[in-house]
C-alpha cells in the first residue's frame, strides 16, 4: 500500500464510485478503500437476512417471505430518468455494459387525497382526471409552449426571457390553478419544495422537457428506468470500470485515517499501520466528520408487500410524489415501489419505500400519508439517518466530501453533486453529449 496515488477515494457509495470511475477513465492513479466488507456504503442493497439483522437485530426472517438471496433491498432507493444525467454518465464511462435496465411502469402524483397518473404531454393533459375541462386547455397550452421551447431559437420564446422571468410569472401567464402548478413543479420538474416558483423559469422548463423526452424514450408509463437486481449493481459496475483502468480497490480496511501535512493539505491515508500517499482525497461525510455539518434528517419506511400499490394500475414498479402543499409540509414526500419484475424480491413480492425529509420530532408518524397509500403490508421497517454537507474549502485542503443522500426517489440531485465535485477536482466538465441508445431497457423478463 506504500505507494503514491493521484486520488484516494474513501467509501464505496454510489457518488464515490462514480467519481472513482470518472477519474480512472481520465488516467489518474486511483486507490479506492472502504471500511466495510461490502460495496455501496450508505447506498448498499441488502438481502433479507441482512435487512432483518439491521432492523430486527437477528438474522432469521420468517420463511413465508421467501429466500433471502432473492431480495435486493436498496437503502437509498432511487429511479433514473431515462435521458437524465446519471444515464448519460453511465454511458460516458461505458459502465452500461455491466448493467441491465428495465423501464419503470408508472409515475403518479398525490392530489386532494387521491393518486393520479402524471400527465406529461399536451395530449395526456387533455385526458387527465386531475383537471377540469377549462384547466385542461390551459395546461395543454402551457405544455405546448414547453415542448416547443428551444433555448437557442428565440422564435420559440414568445418574447419571454426565461433567465429573467420567474416560474411563477410564466405560469400566471397561462392562468394555471394551484393544484396544476403543484404537479407540474413537483411531479414533472421534480422540485423538492416551492422555492423554484420565485427562481428563473428556464430551469423548470428544462426539467419538464427532460421528463417528457425520457417518457417518450421507452414508450412506457413513466420516464424512469431502474437496474435489474437493484442499485447495488451500480457501485460494483463502477468498481469494475475503475479496475479496468488500473484503479485499485480495497474493502474491509479499518480506520482509514486521513493524514494532513503542515499546511493542512491532505497527504495520505493510513489504515492498519500503512500509509498510502496521495494528492487528493474524495470521501463520504463519515470519513471526515470534522469537515461537514448536519443539514437535516431523512426518515424512510421500507415495506415488504404481496401486492402492487393500490390505484396504480397494477404497476409492478412505480413512483408517487406527494407535493408538500398537499400535506401541509415544507418539503415533498416520495413513495417508491419495485418488485420481482426488477429481480429485487421473490416472485409475488413487492418492496415499497416511503421517504421524506424529517420535519418534526416524531418522524415516523410524518410518513403516515405515504404509508396509507400502500394498503396491507407483510412487514415494515423504519430507518432515520442524518444528512451532512461539507463545510471545508477544497482548494485549501484537497479534500472533496460528498453530500449525504436526500429523500428524493430519483437521481437528478445525486448526479449534480457528483458532476460538481468532478469539476472541482479536475477543473473539467464531463462531456454528456452521448448516444443514449447505449442504455437500452429490457422490455420483459
Amino acid at each position: 500500500m506504500d505507494e503514491e496515488y493521484d486520488v484516494i477515494v474513501l467509501g464505496t457509495g454510489l457518488k464515490e464510485c462514480i467519481l472513482s470511475g470518472l477519474l480512472s477513465v481520465d488516467g489518474l492513479k486511483v486507490l479506492h478503500m472502504d471500511r466495510n466488507d461490502y460495496y455501496g456504503g450508505d447506498s448498499t442493497s441488502l438481502n433479507l437476512n441482512q435487512l432483518w439483522k439491521r432492523f430486527r437485530g437477528e438474522d432469521k426472517p420468517p420463511a413465508h417471505l421467501g429466500a433471502s438471496r432473492d431480495y435486493n433491498v436498496d437503502m437509498v432507493p432511487k429511479f433514473m430518468m431515462a435521458n437524465g444525467t446519471l444515464v448519460r454518465t453511465l454511458i460516458h464511462t461505458d459502465v452500461t455494459k455491466y448493467l441491465s435496465f428495465k423501464a419503470v411502469d408508472g409515475s403518479y402524483v398525490f392530489s386532494k387525497g387521491k393518486i393520479y397518473k402524471v400527465p406529461a404531454t399536451d395530449m395526456e393533459a387533455l385526458k387527465s382526471p386531475l383537471m377540469g375541462l377549462f384547466e385542461k386547455r390551459r395546461a395543454r397550452n402551457f405544455f405546448i409552449y414547453v415542448q416547443d421551447y428551444n433555448e437557442a431559437d428565440p422564435r420559440t420564446h414568445q418574447g419571454l426571457d426565461l433567465t429573467r422571468v420567474t416560474t411563477r410569472e410564466l405560469i400566471s401567464k397561462y392562468g394555471l390553478s394551484d393544484d396544476t402548478v403543484d404537479f407540474v413543479g413537483h411531479a414533472l420538474a421534480l422540485h423538492r419544495d416551492d422555492r423554484y416558483l420565485d427562481e428563473p423559469a428556464l430551469d423548470t422548463v428544462k426539467r419538464m422537457k427532460l421528463y417528457a423526452e425520457s417518457l417518450a424514450r421507452f414508450q412506457g408509463g413513466s420516464p424512469y428506468i431502474y437496474p435489474l437486481y437493484g442499485l447495488g449493481e451500480l457501485p460494483q459496475g463502477f468498481a469494475r470500470l475503475s479496475a479496468v483502468y488500473g484503479g485499485t480497490y480495497m474493502l474491509n480496511k479499518p480506520e482509514c485515517k486521513v493524514e494532513f501535512d503542515m499546511e493542512g493539505k491532505v497527504c495520505g491515508v493510513t489504515s492498519e499501520g500503512e500509509t498510502a500517499k496521495c494528492k487528493k482525497v474524495v470521501c463520504d461525510p463519515s470519513y471526515l466528520p470534522n469537515k461537514v455539518r448536519k443539514i437535516g434528517r431523512v426518515v424512510r419506511a421500507i415495506a415488504i408487500m404481496s401486492h402492487p400499490i393500490p390505484n396504480t394500475n397494477e404497476s409492478h414498479s412505480v413512483q408517487i410524489i406527494l407535493p408538500q402543499k398537499q400535506l401541509g409540509r415544507r418539503s415533498d414526500m416520495y413513495v417508491f415501489c419495485c418488485s420481482y419484475t426488477h429481480n429485487v424480491a421473490p416472485r409475488g413480492k413487492f418492496i415499497a419505500f416511503v421517504s421524506a425529509e424529517a420535519e418534526t420530532d416524531s418522524p415516523q408518524s410524518e410518513l403516515k400519508p405515504g404509508i396509507d397509500l400502500l394498503g396491507s403490508v407483510d412487514e415494515i421497517f423504519y430507518d432515520i439517518y442524518d444528512r451532512y454537507e461539507p463545510v471545508n474549502e477544497p482548494s485549501l485542503d484537497n479534500c472533496f466530501v460528498s453530500t449525504s443522500y436526500d429523500a428524493t426517489t430519483h437521481f437528478e440531485t445525486t448526479v449534480t453533486d457528483v458532476l460538481n465535485m468532478y469539476t472541482m477536482i479536475t477543473g473539467k466538465t464531463v462531456d454528456l453529449s452521448v448516444d443514449l441508445s447505449a442504455a437500452s431497457a429490457a422490455e420483459e423478463y
